[in-house]
């Protein structure tokens, strides 16, 4: 199989600038040299939506400000407690599909009920059948992939890569569904296996804290992969590359710290060339 490691290409989640609208985000994405981008739904002051938050800028207008940009959106993230499928849950889906669609996004993420509810063996995987049966025509019909995105927390009711797979398969999802890839998520739901054909996106982001045991490891502790890296993203990213994964690496830290850069383009670009030289290495 050929080696892909060479050439990871990235993306930019807007999670990493959340404080930048969504032509400073599309803009910035630029300047750093990627042409793929992650809007989100969920970036929000005070219960109002944010200035970079999809519910303040209207499909079309997303459109014409990622075409004038140059760059693609591939994701909106996301649809939330996507496993715990309601009537409430089939019209959020419909409403952000049809803004995925309209915005020319090419694909909605899909995030997991995490709040200790819905982990029995049994009712997980039921649940997760239902969601993604509903949601395959919802999908399908607008031409917009779902991308499932197990979460490593030990509350989530799924955490594991190879349940979602196995529940895709039993749906008959491969032509709608594909995995997220989350380095943060893999190292703490300590799975071992990689399914790089069925991944449609990888997200990266590190924890440097040393004091940190992995259970205790949050959203707030994820900052821009560096030298300080606890995640292994580098040996994680290799084995996607290496298996046949050809997607982006989206960036996508939580950190004040990183929300609060002075100089995001010059840490992000650190970043980048850290990843590229540790894949180097590794090569070597």
């Amino acid at each position: 199989m050929t080696d892909r490691s060479a050439s990871p290409r990235f993306a930019l989640n807007h999670m990493t600038v959340p404080g930048l609208d969504m032509a400073g985000l599309f803009g910035l994405a630029r300047r750093l040299g990627m042409d793929e981008v992650e809007i989100r739904n969920d970036l929000s002051e005070n219960g109002s939506p944010a200035k970079g938050d999809i519910r303040a800028v209207p499909a079309g207008e997303a459109r014409r400000l990622a075409r004038e940009a140059g760059v693609t959106i591939i994701s909106i993230n996301a649809l939330q407690r996507f496993n715990a499928w309601t009537p409430e849950r089939a019209a959020e889906a419909v409403e952000l599909a049809d803004y995925a669609r309209e915005s020319g996004a090419r694909a909605l993420v899909l995030v997991p009920v995490n709040d200790g509810t819905g982990q029995a063996d049994g009712e997980r995987q039921r649940n997760l059948r239902e969601a993604l049966t509903a949601l395959k025509p919802i999908l399908a019909e607008r031409g917009l992939t779902g991308l499932v995105e197990p979460l490593g927390f030990e509350i989530c009711s799924l955490r594991s890569k190879r349940e979602a797979a196995e529940a895709i398969a039993y749906v008959a999802g491969e032509n709608v569904f594909r995995l997220v890839h989350d380095t943060f998520h893999h190292t703490l739901a300590g799975e071992d296996a990689f399914f790089p054909g069925l991944t449609g996106l990888v997200h990266i982001s590190g924890v440097a804290d040393p004091a940190l045991a992995y259970p205790e490891m949050r959203d707030a502790h994820r900052v821009l992969v560096d030298e300080r890296d606890r995640l292994g993203n580098a040996g994680q990213i290799r084995t996607l590359l290496e298996g046949g994964y050809d997607g982006p690496l989206s960036f996508e830290p939580f950190a004040q710290e990183v929300h609060d850069f002075q100089e995001p383009e010059r840490e992000i670009a650190a970043s980048m060339v850290f990843i590229r030289h540790a894949f180097e290495k590794a090569a070597a």
